[in-house]
């Protein structure tokens, strides 16, 4: 007998599979994704590999732990009061929320109740796009008061995508007015190129535009978008799969410099 035991954990939406003993320290950890064995003893190679054979899906790569990368020692400097990766979807107005959770009786639904309710759609379509080469980091503070809703790094660039709550409305696009339902027209696509433009100030790279719509009933756009998408909530995944534009290494850097509060202070 070995005394090894398997203990199954999600890292930065990746799963892991740590081989520890029976006192609770690792020796080894399986990455499902990489198929690599990170062996922290060479000594105990046989033992780990009999130890997660059941759990080996293929050819796997065994050796020591790779060498963190730049993004990587960046990332494992950052003080946790500036990291905004454990962002949720909609993370500034759910603590809006619960400081000031308005009367219990309101004659009208409170708009801020709306405007989370389209982040958290569209920040989850997002997050189950991670795990193929992209990160999304939510709910992003900036100068003034403002946020950027979602950022959407990976392998086909940048994307700066703001929600819009539009459940069972028609939306009409007329660039840069927007037109849900019944109610008044807005020039919304300025602000979310706004957005874009001050993410590329702040990362020095391009990032493109998007105006992500939350269960609208259809959507009518009446004139050409200049570098723009709309796109519905359901039709996300089409931007997970643009590639050809950053390098693997690329995309973790920018999710680094993203991640940190301090990259958004001066836009």
């Amino acid at each position: 007998m070995s005394g090894l035991r398997v203990v199954p954990a999600w890292r930065h939406g990746q799963e892991r599979l740590y081989v520890c003993l029976t006192d609770g320290r690792n020796v080894a950890w399986y990455d499902r994704d990489t198929a690599r064995v990170n062996l922290l003893s060479e000594d105990r190679r046989e033992d780990v590999l009999d130890t997660l054979a059941p759990f080996l899906t293929g050819p796997v790569t065994v050796g020591p732990p790779p060498v963190p990368t730049p993004a990587e020692l960046a990332r494992l400097t950052l003080h946790p009061d500036d990291d905004l990766a454990p962002n949720r979807p909609g993370e500034a107005l759910l603590v809006d929320l619960d400081r000031d959770p308005g009367p219990a009786h309101r004659l009208r639904p409170d708009p801020r109740r709306r405007a989370l309710a389209a982040e958290q759609a569209v920040g989850d379509a997002l997050d189950r796009l991670e795990g193929a080469g992209w990160h999304t980091v939510h709910s992003i503070p900036l100068p003034g008061a403002d946020r950027i809703h979602h950022l959407f790094i990976g392998p086909g660039g940048l994307f700066a995508i703001r929600a819009l709550y539009a459940r069972k409305q028609r939306v009409h696009v007329t660039d840069p007015m927007v037109t849900v339902g019944r109610r008044e027209s807005r020039p919304l696509l300025r602000q979310v190129r706004a957005d874009a433009d001050r993410a590329s100030y702040a990362l020095t790279a391009e990032v493109r535009p998007v105006l992500a719509l939350a269960g609208p009933a259809g959507l009518d756009v009446l004139s050409p978008l200049r570098e723009l998408r709309v796109l519905q909530d359901t039709e996300l995944s089409s931007l997970a799969r643009l590639g050809g534009v950053l390098k693997p290494a690329d995309v973790a850097a920018l999710h680094a410099m993203a991640r940190d509060r301090h990259t958004w202070r001066k836009v």
